[in-house]
């Protein structure tokens, strides 16, 4: 089983619409505090924004490897995982729960949550995030089922790369 991960040294990107830059802006603010490299990709006002630009940005930051995890922010949390998830190599779970952030990571690798301001309030989130970081992928029979979304990735990426369309 992979070690935990440490919390002084990880990079993280985070991003959030205008419904979650309150709360994106409280968690930014403890992970600096827990000496975590922040990669801020907006937005910087509660100025109404379109979330898939944000999640985006922050699941290339995930995907291209300049950071190692991300955290999303918008009402749901549900538009941020739909759009993250668009971007290959991300795999992003909308997390309600401690335990759904646990078994987002411990079970499908998961490297960016989404969560929503609207769901949760801060000191939940903080539990959330903090239970995302801190728990590693468990590998073993999971990394098989990892393998296959992977594979499902590549797949449709060849199909599409073959069909000159995007489906």
């Amino acid at each position: 089983m992979a070690s935990p991960c440490k919390m002084g040294g990880m990079k993280i990107a985070i991003g959030a619409d205008h419904a979650g830059f309150e709360l994106k802006q409280k968690i930014k603010q403890r992970l600096l505090q827990e000496g975590i490299e922040v990669f801020d990709q907006g937005t910087v006002s509660t100025q109404s924004v379109d979330y898939p630009d944000f999640a985006r940005k922050v699941a290339e930051e995930v995907a291209e490897k300049r950071a190692e995890l991300g955290i999303l922010v918008c009402g749901s949390g549900v538009g941020m995982a739909i759009a993250a998830n668009k971007v290959p190599g991300i795999r992003a779970a909308n997390v309600t729960t401690e335990y759904e952030a646990e078994l987002s990571r411990e079970h499908n690798d998961a490297n960016v949550i989404a969560i929503g301001a609207r769901i949760l309030d801060e000191t939940g989130a903080m539990t959330i995030v903090e239970k995302f970081l801190h728990t590693p992928f468990a590998g073993g029979r999971h990394q098989k089922r990892v393998d296959k979304i992977t594979a499902i990735e590549r797949e449709e990426m060849r199909a599409r790369s073959r069909t000159g369309a995007s489906r």
